[in-house]
């Protein structure tokens, strides 16, 4: 027996032993906690600190009698670290009638007592009575429910001033809207264990509301502009989200930029059109000032450079190869209105003023009559009728207009010598030949930076026209950037043309990237507010004072963003996709920073660095030369 109780007190002595080991090996692992947790915990009556940061939590207690839907947004956005706690307490239906109906008895005696006794009209007392009774008929068929509610805000700080300015931020934001909110002293340690992940309530501090109200409370204010696919567009700066997103998803795929010199425009397209081609996106870029070169050498694209003295030709009274055959009976009816307006634009088009009326027309309902018989007849020598077989003919060149014009009566021949110019005289050839040139590339861009300020809109104008051509003649998911377009919203024929272009590119899979830094100019014509208006993406970056003006009228925007606006930095500003818009920030990778970047100090700094490594590698080419031939030499000897 006693061998036994030895045998079992052993037993029992190594069953403590191992476990002391193994608590002794636990405390010596290291669990999530330990990550996680902060390096110290000090708790204060009115604020705690969390290692190097100070903390503090506050509590709603009261509300106003109505409160609207997204009242908690400017709390949710607010640029500060904050944590916040929402809490739902159903109560029965059963207990909150029988509550509702004690007290609007009460209330009734109480207001019948004061009217029999003569005394003034309490307003509150009544307005409280109105909202019981409605309340209670409303829980009575089933269209409310009853909660206790409980809001909890946590912030923090680097210091305790800097923690009272914020408590003081987010009561006045809370004071505008009635809002009442108080400091949970000494219970800091309950208010963080409230806000933390841990769903408990520690606080308890809870007020009753209805299903409207707490509707109101919802808290994804956020808009959230990722999607599965799609490409980067910068980071949301309200939740620190992606902005993924794809454009050919919504209603139509346009959109338009508007921003003031230096603020990061052609950075942000030109990312968006590299980030579009690894989609499997072509792009198309008008480009009229030589930005777009290296962006296309370095992805192997068609830079083709317009001006008087280059081999570029481009026709304009080339025909599209139309898709779709219910428009290839009207493909040269189609292509007569193009000419129309381009010839106009040619003889000295019509301008804007800046009521956003028109000017004198350039030419008389005569010279209109007799240029549109001209257009015609020209076709008709070529061959090419409203017969669609006839299209593929060679197609007539602006020579042939003006030897029809010559040769006409009435109008043609002083038409034809105001066209001279662009036949024989200083702009001859680049508009007067047959097109040369072919965008069968996933990148192509038009430069047209050598042309003179007076053929700039005319080269746009039939750029795009070409560019139309080619996009109605095979079907594909392209992308057209058109670069300082004000230039084309001066003119009323160009800016109903590219008007036109917006409107109809869906059908054929195009999205039509719009950009613009006068943003006065571009909104003069009631176009430029139709292009913007048929564009479901538009992007703000930052705007001189008088455009801000101009572009809250037409964005409606707040006096927060009106303000942004103005003060936003570089690659910063409002990005709007469809219904939704959100405070952007456009990122690049270190390469796409390379690639796209108009910086001229991060240019010349690039230059300096090629030239470094180009002298770098030369002088490492001679060493090699001179190790040869001291080699060479020692084996001769």
């Amino acid at each position: 027996m006693a061998k036994n109780n030895k045998l079992d007190v052993a037993a029992q002595q190594r069953a403590r032993e191992q476990a002391e080991v193994e608590q002794a090996f636990q405390k010596g692992i290291t669990t999530l906690r330990d990550l996680i947790a902060p390096s110290s915990i000090e708790i204060h009556a009115a604020y705690f600190r969390l290692g190097t940061k100070y903390g503090k939590t506050l509590y709603v207690y009261a509300y106003p009698r109505q409160i609207y839907t997204g009242w908690l947004s400017s709390i949710i956005n607010i640029d500060e670290v904050l944590d916040v706690s929402m809490f739902f307490y159903p109560v029965e239906s059963e207990v909150v009638l029988k509550n509702l109906r004690k007290k609007v008895t009460q209330m009734q005696a109480t207001i019948a007592i004061n009217e029999e006794k003569g005394r003034t009209r309490d307003p509150g007392l009544e307005a409280a009575l109105n909202d019981a009774e409605e309340l209670r008929d409303e829980i009575q068929v089933g269209s409310e429910r009853f909660f206790r509610y409980g809001l909890y805000i946590t912030m923090y700080a680097d210091s305790l001033d800097e923690l009272s300015f914020i408590q003081h931020k987010i009561e006045t934001i809370f004071g505008q809207q009635l809002v009442f909110s108080k400091v949970a002293s000494s219970q800091q340690e309950q208010g963080l264990n409230s806000t933390s992940p841990q769903m408990t309530d520690q606080l308890q501090i809870r007020r009753n509301m209805n299903t409207g109200a707490i509707s109101t409370s919802f808290p994804f204010t956020s808009a959230d502009l990722s999607q599965e696919k799609g490409i980067l567009y910068g980071i949301n700066m309200h939740n620190n989200g992606l902005i993924i997103f794809d454009r050919f998803t919504l209603e139509n795929a346009n959109m338009v930029v508007f921003a003031k010199s230096g603020s990061g425009k052609s950075f942000t397209v030109k990312l968006e059109a590299i980030r579009s081609m690894m989609m499997g996106t072509d792009v198309l870029i008008v480009d009229p000032e030589n930005e777009y070169q290296k962006l296309s050498d370095a992805v192997g694209g068609s830079y083709l450079r317009l001006s008087l003295n280059s081999d570029v030709r481009v026709n304009p009274f080339d025909l599209p190869h139309v898709v779709d055959s219910s428009e290839a009976d009207d493909a040269l009816r189609a292509n007569l209105v193009t000419l129309h307006g381009l010839l106009r634009l040619m003889l000295g088009g019509a301008t804007l003023q800046a009521s956003g009326q028109t000017n004198v027309t350039a030419m008389t309902p005569a010279e209109e009559a007799d240029l549109d018989q001209a257009l015609i007849d020209t076709y008709a020598r070529a061959g090419i009728t409203s017969d669609p077989l006839t299209h593929t003919s060679p197609p007539p060149t602006m020579v042939d207009l003006y030897d029809t014009l010559v040769h006409m009566e009435g109008n043609g021949p002083a038409l034809a010598q105001r066209l001279r110019k662009y036949t024989s005289g200083t702009f001859a050839g680049i508009f007067s030949q047959q097109s040369n040139i072919d965008i069968d590339n996933q990148m192509v861009i038009f430069n047209i930076r050598d042309l003179e300020d007076e053929l700039r809109p005319v080269a746009m104008y039939i750029v795009l026209s070409h560019i139309w051509n080619v996009v109605r003649s095979h079907l594909k998911k392209r992308m057209l950037i058109v670069d300082e377009a004000w230039q084309l919203m001066k003119y009323e024929d160009s800016a109903n043309f590219l008007f036109s272009l917006a409107k109809r590119a869906r059908k054929y899979y195009l999205g039509v990237t719009t950009i613009s830094q006068d943003v006065e100019d571009f909104m003069a014509s009631k176009m430029g507010r139709a292009i913007v208006a048929n564009s479901s993406m538009q992007l703000l970056l930052k705007q001189s004072p008088s455009a801000v003006d101009v572009l809250a009228d037409v964005f409606k925007l707040t006096d927060e963003e009106r303000k942004r606006l103005s003060n936003f930095p570089v690659g910063q500003g409002l990005f709007f996709a469809g219904a939704n818009h959100v405070h952007i920030q456009v990122v690049a990778s270190r390469t796409e920073h390379q690639l796209v970047t108009t910086s001229p100090v991060q240019m010349l700094q690039q230059q300096e660095e090629a030239r470094m490594q180009a002298e770098a590698q030369k002088r490492a080419e001679q060493d090699q030369q001179k190790a040869a031939g001291g080699a060479g030499q020692q084996a001769g000897g």
